[in-house]
């Protein structure tokens, strides 16, 4: 696992779209220059349909200060639909990260418990804010289920950058 650090270039990563056609990570849409990446554990995880439901209600206020919201697994596109129609139905959402891409994203990856779990190894969730020049303004990368970052405080913490010019932080990283 390659950690990614504040301030670098976020590696584009192009997956399938439900819907059709593909998505590409890192790279606004709908002519908004920012983007929030949010990568998910997977349909089995009851904390992320918690999590994406929350993100789902809160899509339009992330769309009216110019970010871009995005979402992403390593399930394939059966397990992604059923996610988006009961927890996500309005957000773009990825899916079937491969454990390659799930590293080149610095993620760290699980493998299931059980075959009741997933069939599958998956990544524990990450978040990532891109900026409007592909740098990383801000990242969240957790091992486990229970750490998040609240969403409105993603929300608040990005309208202040954005308002105030407020420079990337933490780009030092520790030894």
């Amino acid at each position: 696992m390659t950690a990614l650090t504040a301030g670098s270039p976020f590696p584009l990563t192009e997956i399938p779209k439900l819907g059709g056609g593909t998505v590409t990570l890192g790279a606004p849409q709908g002519g908004r220059d920012w983007q929030l990446v949010v990568i998910y554990r997977g349909l089995h995880c009851p904390l992320c349909k918690k999590y994406l439901t929350q993100l789902n209600e809160m899509q339009g206020q992330f769309h009216e200060i110019g970010v871009d919201v995005v979402v992403a697994s390593g399930d394939p596109q059966e397990k992604a639909q059923t996610m988006a129609a009961e927890h996500a139905p309005d957000l773009p959402m990825g899916y079937g990260l491969s454990v390659a891409q799930m590293q080149g994203l610095g993620l760290y990856i699980s493998d299931p418990r059980s075959p009741q779990e997933t069939d599958r190894p998956f990544p524990e969730p990450g978040l990532f804010v891109v900026n409007a020049d592909g740098a990383i303004q801000m990242v969240d990368v957790s091992n486990a289920p229970f750490l998040r970052p609240d969403l409105a405080g993603v929300l608040g913490g990005i309208t202040f950058i954005r308002n105030n010019d407020y420079p990337i932080r933490g780009t030092h990283k520790a030894a």
